[in-house]
């Protein structure tokens, strides 16, 4: 009897020694940081609906964790088995096997950021999109002919002009320009919502014609409080039939048919199209720019002012006129005489409109 218990008091001794010797390697093994790849960085795609075990074997593929039994040691050691995010991950340095899990359990996917400014085209929009490698021009341009999008609130839009709104997109890789126009059109939405919706159609402006006024805003002006003034100033013209004269819709025609050179010619003021309103009266068929909301707003809320003219103080902001003898006044001072004298002393001037 003695004997028995000293061999099971020896066993005893022997189970825990191997238990606490295998407790040490495994908690070593799980706080010691690892990097298993040798590139500067590993992406790890981890797709919807993938289970502990596929994750886990995924991670140990990419050289991310040491090996899949670590891996769920720990995941039961943060407690975040049902807090794994689907995603691609990027991994560029040696990480514990908790902090790859809890990388996952936050959701931190890897995304890049792209900025499209407000006013810009989507033939500019399109030069962004590829200058920041997410994929060629064309694939954007092609994208944006998905007038199907918008055909609830603008049946007559023949593409996205206008209504990819101009934001910071966090982007994942591998992102087509398809999804990225979807998205840019639902932030539009959000932001050109019911209640700018209602107040377009008390200023008897259908979707269309806000949005296209709105473009016009936005490229003329950049100041917030000058917004509403410049919408004014159109809707004064366009209740007295007067023609817009809107220097950026020549921009636009001449850009469209590949003819701007960066300057505005006095024989460009004729050049033939529906977008030029030196020629044609009323607003443009569409819109000549995409808007931000503060354009959008002062769109359907113009000031309530009786302006008629406007034109550049060349320090980013205007001056506006009730008169045309007011006006002409103000263009000889801020254009005629401010330019005189800026060759006269051999300086270059900021580029100037008069509207």
């Amino acid at each position: 009897m003695r004997r028995f218990l000293l061999t099971l008091l020896l066993l005893v001794l022997v189970l825990s020694t191997g238990a606490g010797l295998f407790g040490r390697v495994v908690y070593g093994r799980l706080t010691d940081p690892f990097k298993g790849y040798t590139a500067a960085e590993q992406f790890v795609d981890l797709p919807p609906g993938s289970s502990t075990a596929e994750i886990g074997r995924r991670l140990v593929a990419g050289g991310v964790v040491r090996d899949a039994v670590i891996f769920r040691v720990a995941v039961w050691w943060t407690g975040a088995a049902r807090r794994l995010k689907a995603g691609e991950y990027r991994f560029d340095g040696p990480l514990t096997a908790p902090q790859v899990v809890e990388k996952i359990a936050r959701g931190e996917v890897f995304v890049r950021l792209i900025t499209f400014p407000e006013g810009h085209t989507v033939l500019e929009m399109a030069k962004i999109w590829e200058s920041k490698g997410f994929g060629p021009a064309p694939a954007f341009v092609e994208a944006a002919r998905q007038a199907a999008l918008v055909t609830d609130l603008d049946p007559a839009a023949r593409d996205l002009e206008g209504y990819l709104f101009p934001d910071t997109y966090a982007l994942p890789r591998g992102t087509s320009a398809a999804t990225l126009v979807e998205t840019m059109v639902h932030r539009f939405r959000a932001n050109f919502g019911p209640d700018l919706q209602r107040a377009a159609a008390a200023q008897g402006m259908s979707v269309r014609q806000a949005v296209t006024m709105a473009s016009l805003v936005e490229k003329e002006t950049a100041k917030g409080d000058e917004r509403p003034v410049v919408a004014a100033v159109y809707r004064n013209r366009s209740k007295i039939g007067m023609p817009m004269q809107a220097d950026p819709t020549v921009i636009y025609a001449l850009a469209k048919a590949g003819r701007y050179d960066g300057n505005i010619h006095k024989a460009d003021l004729q050049f033939d199209s529906p977008y030029n309103t030196y020629r044609y009266p009323g607003l443009p068929p569409g819109p000549i720019a995409s808007p931000g909301r503060a354009s959008l707003d002062a769109a359907v809320h113009p000031a309530a002012v009786d302006f008629l003219y406007f034109v550049s103080r060349n320090d980013g902001s205007h001056v506006f006129a009730r008169t045309l003898d007011e006006h002409n006044r103000n263009v000889r001072r801020f254009q005629v005489l401010f330019f005189r004298e800026q060759r006269l002393r051999g300086q270059s001037a900021p580029g100037a409109g008069r509207r």
